[in-house]
């Protein structure tokens, strides 16, 4: 009895070892669904070679699960209906996690769809992981258990943001100029209720939308914000909109200030040149002289692609499955959703939290400025001779805003 009941407990013990690593070496099949032409595409390429790098680093041995990343991608043409063809095919062909970030506006008829998906076909249930999408709906009053955002949201930003202006006493007129979307709107909202409260003096005395990835010339933008007289302009554009926006006010001669969101991201650093030093600052998860992990993977990715690596909060995705499906012992999307909630894990930032309450990260800011390099902050980004260097950091607290979701988890 003694020796039967040992090889019952020593059987017991390898299945429940073995369990843990239930799912390690499966492949787990990711699609992003983003824009890789037009206008936008530029910003979409390099992010696609970002998730080709980061896939590799975070596979295998680089995950506590040990399962390894497999990334695809569908080209969305920037359009919600393309990207509802993108997703059924997705879907089709097995694949239950889906990415996708550039453009609220697409980001919206994916959660309704996936929503629609998951509750008429259980078993087969997928998940969004949002890895840029920002508009504060989509984890308010549109949030959905299956939705996770790994970016800040433009209201966290703006909080951030908003803190730095505080202490910027110059600031005294300021434009807003948006692309025209959710987004676009939600920047100037969030702006200008957060400086209402924190620096009332500041007057807006212009702002002006303009259709999203469809404008070349942005010349006469530039003539208005001057004739405003504004010392200062916030934008939340992206990609070829702040390119060509950094651009016209180079060649315009706009010498005032400028807030942005998306700086760093492909394209634009290199439109912006030397110009805008001490002037043009960025708001986001990091920066590019960060060092540490960041450090070794930012030039190794430079060394690979001859890129910079920019959208780095796509790490945090990587991170945050891989521990959960550690702890939930399976790559099942249904178990995986249930061990992300309110999971913390740390990231190239610092410590991170998937907020339970509304599937919102909850990480540190960065602001930034663009300047010439220097000992202390020597990236070369864009080959221009130029780099963000850290002015402030805001911790979790400070950039973290309330949600109002009601969240429905299933049953």
């Amino acid at each position: 009895m003694k020796i039967a009941s040992k090889i019952v407990a020593t059987t017991v013990a390898l299945l429940c070892a073995g369990s843990a690593f239930a799912q390690k070496g499966e492949v787990v099949k990711m699609v992003r669904i983003d824009a890789l032409s037009g206008l936008l595409g530029p910003v979409g390429i390099t992010q696609q070679k970002t998730y080709q790098y980061l896939a590799e680093q975070f596979s295998g041995a680089g995950n506590p699960a040990g399962v390894k990343f497999e990334m695809s991608f569908i080209d969305n043409k920037l359009s919600p209906a393309e990207s509802l063809n993108a997703l059924k095919s997705a879907i089709d062909q097995g694949i239950r996690y889906i990415v996708q970030g550039n453009g609220s506006s697409v980001s919206i008829p994916l959660i309704d769809a996936i929503n629609k998906h998951n509750e008429r076909n259980p078993g087969k249930e997928v998940i969004f992981l949002n890895d840029s999408g920002v508009d504060p709906d989509l984890t308010n009053s549109k949030c959905s258990y299956w939705h996770f955002r790994f970016d800040a949201d433009t209201s966290m930003k703006m909080e951030a943001l908003s803190s730095f202006m505080v202490d910027q006493k110059d600031v005294k007129n300021v434009y807003f100029l948006n692309q025209n979307y959710s987004h676009g709107h939600q920047v100037v909202k969030f702006a200008k209720e957060a400086l209402a409260r924190k620096r009332p003096d500041i007057k807006f005395i212009g702002e002006d939308f303009h259709p999203l990835a469809q404008t070349r010339d942005f010349a006469p933008y530039i003539a208005k914000i001057k004739a405003s007289g504004a010392d200062t302009v916030i934008t939340g554009n992206w990609g070829s909109d702040l390119g060509l926006f950094m651009k016209a006010a180079n060649e315009g001669g706009y010498n005032g200030k400028i807030f942005t969101y998306y700086l760093a991201a492909s394209g634009t650093p290199t439109a912006l040149g030397t110009n805008g030093a001490g002037r043009v600052y960025q708001i986001g998860v990091g920066h590019h002289n960060m060092g540490g992990q960041m450090e070794k993977w930012m030039k190794e990715f430079n060394a690979k692609y001859k890129d910079d690596l920019t959208s780095i909060q796509f790490a945090h995705i990587f991170k945050t499955l891989g521990t959960a499906m550690a702890k939930a012992k399976s790559t099942d999307p249904v178990k995986v959703a249930a061990a992300m909630e309110g999971l913390k894990v740390q990231s190239f930032n610092g410590e991170v939290e998937m907020r339970k309450a509304d599937h919102q990260l909850q990480q540190p800011l960065y602001m930034a400025v663009w300047q010439k390099l220097d000992k202390k902050f020597p990236y070369n980004v864009e080959n221009t001779g130029m780099t963000t260097a850290l002015l402030k950091e805001y911790p979790n607290y400070v950039s973290s805003t309330p949600t109002s979701c009601q969240m429905m988890r299933p049953s």
